[in-house]
């Protein structure tokens, strides 16, 4: 697909962070609905997030009468992970209300971390706009939801928009929609598998979304065990990571199993952090750290034999070696070839420039 190459890829997903081109991956903890349905807990996971450097707490909103039809909702949820007796009653759970939600986003403002969370429906949308949430995440399952994708879209808020279960021609569809009413938005590669085997993480879709998608920043979701992954997706190029993290991966709850502890979340800001430094600019020269190493061991050249003054240099004149002084580096040798020494060079001296005429020409015989 043909993407405007003359937007900006990078954009303000938060007041004051940007995000895409040389700007720090944005790191979302998802919280999800790890916090058990109790607010205090919810309050504990903002904090964690915060003290192990992720740059946003998210949740998920839903207006269940709108994600869900009532027959959904009315059967049977015998679950070992059940809040209730029906999945209606689970869900009602673990769901904040509004003012729940006004609460948990003044306390992630007094701790000092980006609020938001994933609207599970159009209601849920229309809540969390005028929550004024900085940004909207759209969860998977609403990737492919077009009516939603508009809607949300023409909010003019920044966009996340996860894509797993998706194919690429979706995702073309969703870049589409979303880019007719919206320039700031994101795409995460993401499987929907909890916990995700590494055999089914597929992050070279990074880099064909980064082809697809060349004017707008593209993460990764990821459901996996453990760091690693999610680092080697910031190596490619990932310029949002969404990881769920949880208090203790063994409480009741589908997602805690895939879930980051605080311990794994903050080696994961630390990790992703080293390995943004370590992608450097790309230019390929020697850098200043270097010199010294260049100038105990880099090889120049030295005359092989005596070489009087006059002698036009031949290659079997010359040897490649460390040398004191330094000579003429090592890939400018065959620039001698030709080149005629000013003066008397001993067998195993340097050939320095200042022994060689600047003539390039090869002399006359």
């Amino acid at each position: 697909m043909k993407a405007d190459i003359n937007m900006p890829l990078k954009f303000e997903l938060c007041p004051g962070r940007m995000i895409g081109g040389n700007h720090p991956c944005f790191i979302i903890a998802e919280i999800g609905q790890n916090h058990q349905g109790d607010i205090e807990i919810a309050k504990k996971m903002i904090k964690m997030a915060k003290d192990c450097g992720a740059d946003c707490a998210k949740f998920q909103k839903s207006e269940l009468q709108y994600k869900f039809n009532k027959h959904a909702l009315e059967r049977a949820y015998t679950s070992k992970h059940s809040w209730g007796a029906t999945y209606g009653e689970h869900k009602r759970h673990l769901e904040f209300s509004h003012e729940q939600y006004r609460e948990l986003q003044k306390y992630a403002k007094e701790v000092g971390i980006f609020f938001t969370a994933s609207g599970m429906d159009e209601m849920a949308v229309e809540f969390l706009h005028e929550l004024n949430v900085p940004f909207f995440k759209v969860a998977s399952l609403d990737a492919g939801n077009f009516p939603y994708l508009e809607k949300t879209a023409k909010k003019g808020r920044p966009m996340v928009v996860s894509s797993g279960m998706q194919s690429m021609e979706t995702m073309r569809r969703v870049y589409k929609t979303v880019k007719e009413h919206n320039q700031n938005f994101a795409i995460l590669q993401c499987t929907s598998a909890y916990p995700l085997d590494p055999e089914n993480v597929n992050l070279r879709v990074i880099i064909e979304y980064m082809k697809e998608f060349p004017d707008i920043p593209i993460g990764y979701s990821g459901h996996e065990s453990g760091i690693s992954i999610s680092v080697a997706a910031v190596a490619l190029g990932a310029k949002v990571i969404e990881r769920h993290v949880t208090l203790d991966k063994t409480w009741k709850g589908n997602d805690h199993s895939a879930s980051l502890e605080p311990s794994e979340l903050a080696e994961m800001v630390r990790s992703v952090r080293l390995v943004e430094k370590a992608l450097g600019s790309g230019v390929k020269r020697m850098l200043p750290c270097e010199k010294a190493c260049y100038d105990k061991l880099g090889k120049s050249v030295v005359a092989k034999v005596k070489i009087p003054k006059g002698t036009v240099l031949t290659l079997d004149m010359l040897a490649v070696k460390v040398a004191e002084p330094m000579g003429v580096a090592a890939e400018d040798i065959f620039q001698l070839i030709g080149r005629v020494v000013t003066e008397d060079v001993g067998a195993d001296e340097s050939v320095t420039p200042e022994v060689v005429d600047s003539d390039t020409k090869k002399a006359n015989c």
